[in-house]
């Protein structure tokens, strides 16, 4: 498959992409904002996909270290392409199911994020790659949500992007293994449809109480992006 460059717009990054495989979206770059981390913190990245997320999220905070695992070899192998462009020294790709993370950690981690693929049944889609990255083969959601509370230390993080339609069941899978949610925001596409993603951090341990911030809107009624998502490499998302 062909690779082209493409530009961050963020202080000379770019990020090598197949033409015809899965591409990152908006999702993926208001979730890199939303997540939050120390300069000592120890992340975890669930399928890294061509990188982007962890990328930005190093660029930005600058944790201690973050280990992007990548189920699928040759997105794995893209995630260190562009690592490695980029001259980003704080990210180790690992190809494998993170199933076997303790392979690879000898302790808990501070912080997990994660994309997560959402649909559900049968795969359809005639490019299985962007099938894998979508659908939940490898990685349903009670998996998801039991193997990040493992990673996790007491009072750890875990940051998640989901349907909206689906919070129910992603908040019943996060409650079951510990991770109690703690701040949330819903995204909408303009102001005449209803949100359709919702962005979740949870703490290991943490008190049944939650915050609920403003509902971020993306697009303008003729489908421009509005002035947060133009600024999303350069702005955080209000915590």
């Amino acid at each position: 498959m062909e690779l082209r460059l493409d530009d961050l717009m963020l202080d000379g990054l770019k990020i090598y992409q197949y033409k015809d495989g899965y591409n990152f979206t908006s999702d993926s770059v208001l979730l890199a904002n939303f997540v939050s981390t120390k300069k000592c913190s120890r992340c975890v990245e669930i399928g890294t996909g061509s990188g982007i997320i962890s990328i930005l999220v190093s660029h930005k905070q600058q944790p201690q270290k973050i280990y992007a695992f990548e189920i699928q070899k040759k997105y794995s192998d893209l995630a260190k392409k562009n690592i490695e462009y980029n001259k980003i020294e704080n990210i180790e790709v690992i190809n494998d199911d993170i199933e076997n993370f303790s392979k690879y950690l000898d302790a808990e981690v501070d912080v997990v994020f994660c994309n997560p693929p959402y649909f559900s049944g049968e795969i359809i889609s005639q490019n299985e790659e962007i099938a894998l990255s979508r659908h939940q083969k490898y990685l349903p959601l009670e998996k998801l949500a039991k193997v990040s509370s493992k990673l996790l230390k007491f009072g750890g993080s875990f940051f998640v992007v989901y349907p909206a339609e689906k919070l129910c069941e992603l908040i019943c899978a996060l409650v079951k293994y510990n991770l109690i949610p703690k701040k949330m925001f819903f995204a909408q596409p303009n102001l005449q449809k209803n949100a359709n993603t919702v962005y979740v951090m949870c703490k290991k341990g943490g008190k049944f109480s939650v915050k609920v911030m403003p509902v971020l809107v993306t697009n303008d009624l003729d489908g421009n992006y509005v002035q947060t998502i133009q600024k999303l490499y350069r702005d955080e998302v209000k915590r």
